[in-house]
């Protein structure tokens, strides 16, 4: 498995790539970036090949996840099986353009929208989507629909080659780890972490971090953000648990990719001109 973490500045668009297949989790590209940023573009053709994108992951419907350009990028030109999203709806002038951008492509072929809500903690395994990946759903459930971080869509990708796991989190906040732990316990184990909500001291708990239990917590902010993100206080957090972490804000804007082998876990930085050689990486 690898992980692309792009700097999109304040927002997020990963890349996760298996053996034959990819999935893109969120879909921010910024029109007008106060700080360099990757070219989202130029950065997908490179990770893409001799890859099959089959699906995109939307975790809740703020801009700085869901974007109209980003999602046309994703659709129009890879052309994926499905994309799954929670079943909460936040009524927006984006996400309405997304939702816009969704229709008319299904209209050109066969294509699968995965609505999610945990009614039944039983349904929240999806081994159907993938032959690469297989996807394990934490949240949201019914209780969250009064708020729109809280319904954030929380999922973890393993890759069934290596059981190497991701944690997608989107916007989820410290109210709602209490919950998801609770239920879930040590079924949140993961190898590497999105860190929720950017980086948000409201955004991770004592508890939830001990259950993740992360060798990596990799963070999506954009450089000198206005919100602050990474927090001080859950830097301090992640760095209980994890060995590394990193942030797209650091060295004044960093791509990221974290590879993860049976074995193996380790994080450098991504460029589009050469994606291979390994650069000089800050972690914080």
């Amino acid at each position: 498995m690898k992980i692309y973490t792009l700097n999109v500045g304040q927002g997020q668009f990963v890349v996760v790539t298996g053996d034959t297949e990819a999935i893109i989790v969120d879909t921010s590209v910024s029109l007008s970036p106060k700080e360099p940023i990757i070219n989202v573009k130029s950065a997908l053709v490179d990770i893409l090949k001799g890859k099959n994108l089959i699906g995109v992951m939307i975790t809740g419907f703020d801009d700085d996840h869901f974007n109209e350009v980003g999602i046309k990028i994703a659709l129009n030109k890879y052309r994926p099986n499905w994309i799954m999203y929670p079943k909460y709806f936040k009524k927006t002038k984006t996400a309405d353009a997304c939702f816009r951008v969704i229709e008319s492509f299904e209209a050109n072929g066969k294509f699968k929208r995965v609505s999610v809500l945990l009614d039944d903690n039983d349904t929240r395994f999806y081994n159907k989507l993938s032959d690469d990946f297989k996807f394990e759903v934490f949240s949201p459930h019914a209780e969250d629909m009064g708020c729109s971080n809280n319904c954030s869509l929380v999922c973890k990708i393993t890759e069934r080659s290596t059981n190497s796991t991701y944690l997608v989190t989107g916007d989820t906040e410290n109210s709602r780890w209490e919950n998801i732990v609770e239920i879930f316990d040590y079924r949140l184990k993961s190898d590497a972490l999105a860190a929720p909500h950017h980086g948000s001291e409201n955004g991770i708990t004592e508890s939830a971090i001990e259950h993740i239990n992360p060798h990596t917590v990799l963070i999506s902010a954009g450089v000198d953000n206005e919100y602050g993100h990474p927090g001080t206080e859950a830097l301090k957090i992640f760095r209980k648990k994890a060995k590394r972490v990193y942030s797209t804000s650091a060295s004044n804007g960093q791509s990221l990719v974290t590879e993860i082998t049976r074995n193996t876990i380790s994080t450098t930085k991504y460029t589009v001109s050469d994606s291979i050689q390994k650069r000089t990486l800050q972690w914080i």
